[in-house]
């Protein structure tokens, strides 16, 4: 009964050891590889029918400062293990909801994304993917108004979303 014991913990301490890939986690909720460590954001340009003269900035910067802020990999200029390209390719205001006789009461700025990320330590996480995030507006404000606030929230769910895709596999 007592080998039996010893190669039970044996095994279990086996299992519980593990094998594979070894993934780190943060409070984040980044799962980053051990491997990884630099990351690299190219400029994302504004290609969209209509333009917000500071959306490619706010954009490259935020998902600049979200892998600083969350994760330890450092930044480099080009060709990180963790590299992303870009460009806006939309960007429009719309009527969100209108009242029983036909007036908007709200208006929507859409913003969306097309972002490739490219994994250099494992090619098969990379990945093409569009995103895309909008916030409401009261339709008696001009958009000019309001788009210096809105598009910050934006952006911030945009970089979000391509943060948890890119760092969090999911």
């Amino acid at each position: 009964m007592k080998r039996f014991r010893i190669i039970l913990a044996a095994c279990l301490s086996a299992v519980l050891a593990g094998c594979g890939v070894s993934i780190k986690y943060t409070l984040s909720g980044a799962s980053i590889p051990p491997d990884a460590k630099t990351f690299s954001v190219a400029y994302f340009p504004n290609n969209a029918t209509m333009v917000s003269p500071i959306l490619s900035s706010t954009m490259t910067d935020a998902l600049v400062d979200i892998f600083s802020r969350r994760t330890r990999l450092m930044q480099v200029d080009a060709g990180g293990d963790f590299a992303f390209e870009g460009e806006i390719i939309n960007y429009t205001s719309t009527t969100a909801s209108v009242s029983s006789d036909d007036y908007a009461l709200q208006n929507r700025l859409t913003i969306t994304v097309k972002v490739r990320f490219t994994n250099a330590l494992d090619e098969s996480q990379s990945w093409n993917k569009t995103f895309s995030a909008y916030e409401d507006y009261d339709s008696t404000l001009l958009l000019t108004e309001v788009e210096g606030d809105l598009i910050p929230q934006i952006v911030d769910k945009l970089v979000t979303d391509i943060f948890m895709a890119s760092a969090s596999n999911w």
